[in-house]
């Protein structure tokens, strides 16, 4: 099977074609730049003979149609994922017109199987916090959920009309190998450097992301099934429970206070401003302070299984960010060990092994 992955050289979507081509199938990636394919996925393992790249956006039309065109399934991952305020743009464009565009290609060419990489953000708030598969798009404000629930929107319309659209929902991930350092990998590296002493108080389901990268592998060939909307593998976390966790795997005490998160809001607004004028990132943002109010997790039964325990995902991404230089021996304390730190390099999603 010829598989086209957009957004290839991001955390997702790398991990999603090394999972794919240890399935067996050929990739097709459309990447703006094409030294950046081998640098997401040379460390993952990844061959280059399966691996076909096409140069261009997927806000392009015409390269959009050229890509798809000829592919046995697509798995759209091609977003932005920020909450920094000097993105709502760049964001829009590529989340609403890229995944309008992917999506109406992928039915003009009669691709087999689509798989839409949403967010369980793209549902938030939600009655009760909980999310299931029928839960409606969101109508948060915040430009990032606010462009992956138009996003939503977009890939359920196609599946109401009988498109062989499956949509997934990857709770917020970390692990190793993130080619560019994303949200949930930059968050916990933060943490270990001392900028976030203050956390809002709720909680974000989270986990691995090797894990949704089988997802998506083993999606590309399953029969759609009821709605056909998968939640990823992971569970639930407070932030509180985050942090508990981070210091176990790293045996540093993280001073940190924690502050209701509601009320942090209107702080964590004032910071969205001031970004556009500090040209340092500032941590506290006001998207991710939103979604630890919302406080929300998946219905019962909703979260696809086989995740793998939380601790072994923060160890395997502490390891991972000390041996690439991210964090010093000292910030990741404990989960330094150079015993098991040469172990992490056989690692690459699909074949990780389950704790």
């Amino acid at each position: 099977m010829l598989v086209l992955v957009t957004g290839g050289t991001g955390f997702v979507g790398a991990h999603t074609i090394a999972a794919a081509t240890a399935a067996g199938h050929g990739i097709r990636v459309l990447a703006r730049d094409a030294a950046a394919v081998e640098r997401a996925l040379v460390p993952l393992g990844v061959p280059s003979d399966p691996v076909e790249v096409l140069i261009g956006d997927v806000t392009d039309p015409v390269v959009v149609a050229r890509a798809v065109r000829g592919v046995d399934a697509v798995v759209h991952a091609a977003s932005v994922y920020s909450f920094d305020s000097r993105r709502h743009r760049e964001t829009r464009r590529t989340n609403v017109r890229g995944t309008e565009l992917v999506l109406d290609a992928a039915r003009r060419f009669d691709v087999a199987r689509t798989v839409h990489v949403s967010t369980f953000g793209a549902m938030l708030p939600a009655a009760g916090g909980v999310v299931g598969p029928d839960t409606p798009p969101g109508t948060a404000r915040e430009p990032y959920l606010a462009s992956k629930a138009a996003a939503e929107t977009v890939a359920r319309r196609h599946q109401a009309q009988g498109a062989p659209v499956a949509i997934t929902y990857p709770p917020a991930l970390l692990g190793p190998y993130d080619p560019k350092v994303g949200d949930q990998n930059g968050r916990l590296r933060n943490t270990l450097r001392g900028l976030m002493p203050v956390w809002p108080t709720g909680g974000f389901p989270i986990g691995d992301v090797r894990d949704t990268a089988r997802l998506h592998a083993e999606l590309l060939t399953a029969a759609p099934t009821g709605l056909d909307r998968h939640f990823g593998p992971g569970g639930y976390l407070t932030t509180r429970d985050y942090v508990r966790a981070v210091r176990a795997a790293t045996g540093r005490d993280l001073p940190t206070l924690f502050l209701p998160a509601r009320p942090m809001l209107p702080f964590a607004y004032l910071t969205g401003l001031v970004q556009h004028v500090w040209p340092w990132h500032i941590p506290a943002e006001y998207g991710a302070c939103y979604v630890c109010a919302c406080d929300a997790h998946p219905a019962d039964g909703a979260t696809a299984h086989g995740s793998r325990p939380f601790a072994d995902t923060l160890t395997d991404t502490l390891r991972w960010m000390h041996r690439t230089g991210l964090l010093t021996e000292r910030q990741v304390g404990r989960a330094a060990d150079p015993g098991h730190v040469g172990a992490l390099t056989a690692e690459h999603a699909g074949a990780a092994p389950r704790a």
